[in-house]
C-alpha cells in the first residue's frame, strides 16, 4: 500500500495563508504610523513598501536556491552551523507565538465590540484550540479557511474604500490639506519619519511566512506569493493612512480610542453602523487567518528542526493527514501558557513580537550573503544585487534599532526587556538540545563525584545516561564524494564533528560502469580515518549515476534518513535541482 501524496497549495491558497497576518497590519499599522508620524504616515508606510521590495528579491534567491521549510533557519543551516541557525529558528518561534496571542486576542476584542457579554479570554482560548485543530486537520483543509477569510478581507477593504472616495468627493480633501500643515507634534520631521518607519515594519509582519512552508507549495508558487503580499501591503496600508488623514484631525486620530479601532470609526464615519460591523467582522475573521498563518508557520518550522534533531524525535509523529500533530499541540498550549501568564494584557508581547519579526528578516538578509559568498555555484532562479541587499539590511536594521530605543507606553517595560523575557529561556532551551551530549556527559561526572557512596544509584543512572548518549550517537551520516581532494574531506570531518552526534561516517562514490575510483582516494580516506579514531570511517564505491534515485535507494538500503545524507555544492551544471534530492545537505 503506497504512501497518500498529500496536494499542494496552488497560489491563491499559498498566498491567502500568509496574506491573511501581513494583511491584517492595515486593522493597526496606519493608527501606529500616524501615532509617530502624524501626516507623514503614509510616506512612511510607502518606505517600507520599498524596503519590502528589496526583501522580494532577497527571499526568492535563498529560498529558489533552498527550496526547504524553515525559512532564515534554513538559509542559515546550509551556510553557516546549527547553533547560529537555530539562533534564528528561537527568534522565529517567538515571533509566531507572539502572533497567535496578539491576533487572536484582538480579534476577539473586535468580536467582543458586536457581543459585549462573551468572556475575552476563555474565547481566545477557544479561537486556538479552532486553529489549532484546523491545522491538524491538514494544510489543505486550513488553506480553504484562509482563502475564504482572505477574499472576504480583501472585498471589506474595496467596499470601505469605495465609501471613503464617495464621502471625500461630496466633502473634499480640506482636512487632509489641514493636516499636511499640522505643527502639533513637536520634534523634526527627521524623528518623525524615522519613528514612523520603524513602527510601520510591523505592517509587513507575514512576509516571512511563505518560506517557512515552501515544500507545501506547488512549483514556482512562492516568488508569486512575496509579489501578491507586496503588491496589497503597498497598496492598502499607505492608502489607508492617507483616507485617515482626510477623514479625522491628527489629534482625533493620535487618540487611544481611534488607535485601537480605526477602521471600524472610518467606516461608522463614512457609510454608518453596517459599514463599522462590517469592518469589526472583518477584522475578527482577518486576524483569527493570522492565527491560521502562525499555526501553518511553525508547524513547517518546528518539524525541520526535529529532522536535524534539535528538538527531541517524539514531534515527528504524523497523523493520517500529513501534519505534525505533537508539534501544533505543543504551540497550542505554549500559546494559551503566555495568554495566562499575561492575563489578557497581550500589549507585554509587542516587545517580543516587534524585535523577534525584524531580527527574523536582518538574519534572512545575512543568510543571502553567506549564501552569495559560500554557495556561489549553487543555481538559483534570482539573483538579488549586492547592493539591494545591503540597504535592505541597513534599513531594517534601523527599524530594529528604532523599536529598541523607542520609549514604552502605558507604562510597560520598554521592548527590549520583554524580548529578553522570553528570548533567554527559549534560546537556552536549544543550547541544551545542541549540546545535550556535552551536557549529559558533564552530569554524568558530576554524579560520579557527588554519588560514589551510593554505588547502586550511581550504576543505575550512568546505564541509562550512556544509553541516551549512545543512541543520539549511533546514527549513521552519509558524504556524497565526486573524488574530493583530502583538504576537501578534512573539512567534511571537521563540520561533522562540529555539528553532528555520531560515531559513524559512510564515504560514498558513485562510479558508472567503466569509472575508476580517483587514484589517492582510499589512501587519503584511510589517513583521515586514522586522523579523527573518535569516529568511524567507511569506504563504499557504489555502482551506478548518483541521482535522486540512487540517494532514495541507499537512504532505503542503509536505514539512513535522506537528511543525515550531505554533498558539497554543486556547480551550475549539476543536472539536478537541489530539491530533486529529497533533502540532502550542503556542507562545504
Amino acid at each position: 500500500m503506497g504512501t497518500k501524496v498529500h496536494k499542494k497549495l496552488n497560489e491563491l491558497a499559498a498566498t491567502a495563508i500568509c496574506g491573511n497576518d501581513i494583511s491584517s497590519s492595515v486593522l493597526y499599522v496606519s493608527a501606529l504610523a500616524i501615532a509617530f508620524a502624524g501626516q507623514y504616515a503614509w510616506i512612511t508606510l510607502l518606505i517600507v513598501s520599498l524596503v519590502l521590495f528589496l526583501f522580494r528579491k532577497i527571499y526568492g534567491e535563498v529560498v529558489g536556491a533552498l527550496p526547504l521549510n524553515g525559512g532564515a533557519y534554513n538559509a542559515l543551516l546550509n551556510t553557516t552551523s546549527k547553533g547560529m541557525a537555530s539562533f534564528a529558528a528561537a527568534l522565529t518561534l517567538l515571533s509566531y507565538m507572539a502572533t497567535a496571542v496578539i491576533s487572536a486576542n484582538e480579534a476577539i476584542h473586535y468580536l467582543h465590540h458586536l457581543i459585549p457579554s462573551m468572556p475575552i479570554i476563555i474565547a481566545t482560548i477557544v479561537l486556538l484550540a479552532i486553529f489549532a485543530s484546523l491545522t491538524i486537520g491538514g494544510i489543505t483543509e486550513s488553506a480553504k479557511v484562509a482563502i475564504g477569510i482572505f477574499l472576504f478581507h480583501l472585498s471589506s477593504l474595496v467596499i470601505l474604500s469605495a465609501f471613503i472616495i464617495y464621502y471625500l468627493s461630496n466633502n473634499g480633501i480640506g482636512l487632509f490639506l489641514e493636516n499636511w500643515h499640522f505643527s502639533g507634534n513637536g520634534g523634526s520631521i527627521s524623528n518623525a519619519i524615522f519613528f514612523g518607519f520603524a513602527a510601520s515594519m510591523l505592517g509587513v509582519s507575514g512576509f516571512e511566512s511563505s518560506a517557512n512552508f515552501v515544500e507545501e507549495q506547488q512549483k514556482g508558487v512562492f516568488p508569486k506569493t512575496l509579489k501578491n503580499m507586496w503588491s496589497i501591503v503597498s497598496i492598502i496600508n499607505p492608502l489607508m493612512a492617507i483616507f485617515a488623514l482626510a477623514l479625522f484631525t491628527i489629534p482625533i486620530l493620535q487618540s487611544p480610542e481611534y488607535q485601537n479601532t480605526l477602521l471600524v470609526e472610518m467606516g461608522k464615519h463614512v457609510g454608518g453602523k453596517w459599514v463599522a460591523v462590517l469592518i469589526s467582522i472583518d477584522a475578527f475573521l482577518v486576524l483569527s487567518g493570522a492565527v491560521l498563518t502562525s499555526f501553518v508557520g511553525v508547524s513547517g518550522l518546528l518539524e525541520r528542526m526535529t529532522l536535524d534533531r534539535i528538538l527531541p524525535q517524539f514531534f515527528l509523529k504524523k497523523n493520517k493527514k500529513g501534519s505534525s500533530y505533537r508539534i501544533i499541540l505543543m504551540f497550542f498550549f505554549l500559546s494559551i501558557s503566555v495568554l495566562l501568564i499575561t492575563n489578557g494584557n497581550v500589549k507585554l508581547l509587542a516587545g517580543v513580537y516587534t524585535i523577534s519579526f525584524l531580527s527574523v528578516m536582518v538574519l534572512f538578509g545575512v543568510g543571502n550573503i553567506l549564501l552569495k559568498v559560500k554557495r556561489s555555484k549553487l543555481p538559483r532562479p534570482e539573483k538579488a544585487s549586492w547592493l539591494a541587499v545591503i540597504i535592505a539590511i541597513s534599513a531594517v536594521g534601523l527599524a530594529l534599532i528604532g523599536n529598541i530605543i523607542m520609549k514604552p507606553k502605558d507604562g510597560l517595560p520598554s521592548n527590549l526587556t520583554i524580548f529578553l523575557d522570553y528570548f533567554i529561556p527559549t534560546i537556552l532551551f536549544i543550547v541544551f538540545m545542541l549540546n545535550r551530549t556535552v551536557l549529559l556527559t558533564f552530569l554524568l561526572n558530576v554524579m560520579h563525584t557527588i554519588f560514589d557512596p551510593v554505588r547502586n544509584f550511581v550504576l543505575k543512572t550512568d546505564k541509562k545516561i550512556l544509553k541516551t548518549i549512545n543512541k543520539i550517537n549511533s546514527q549513521e551520516f552519509v558524504f556524497f564524494t565526486k573524488g574530493d581532494k583530502i583538504s576537501t574531506l578534512n573539512k567534511v570531518m571537521l563540520y561533522i564533528l562540529k555539528n553532528e552526534h555520531t560515531k559513524k561516517i559512510k564515504i560514498v562514490i558513485a562510479l558508472e560502469k567503466g569509472q575508476k575510483v580517483p587514484e589517492n582516494l582510499p589512501q587519503e580516506i584511510d589517513f583521515l580515518d586514522r586522523e579523527y579514531p573518535e569516529i568511524a570511517i567507511e569506504f563504499l564505491v557504489v555502482e551506478g549515476k548518483f541521482s535522486p534515485e540512487l540517494i532514495k535507494e541507499l537512504s532505503k538500503k542503509w536505514g539512513i534518513p535522506i537528511n543525515f545524507m550531505f554533498i558539497g555544492s554543486p556547480s551550475d551544471k549539476f543536472p539536478y535541482k537541489i530539491e530533486e534530492l529529497g533533502g540532502v545537505r550542503l556542507i562545504i
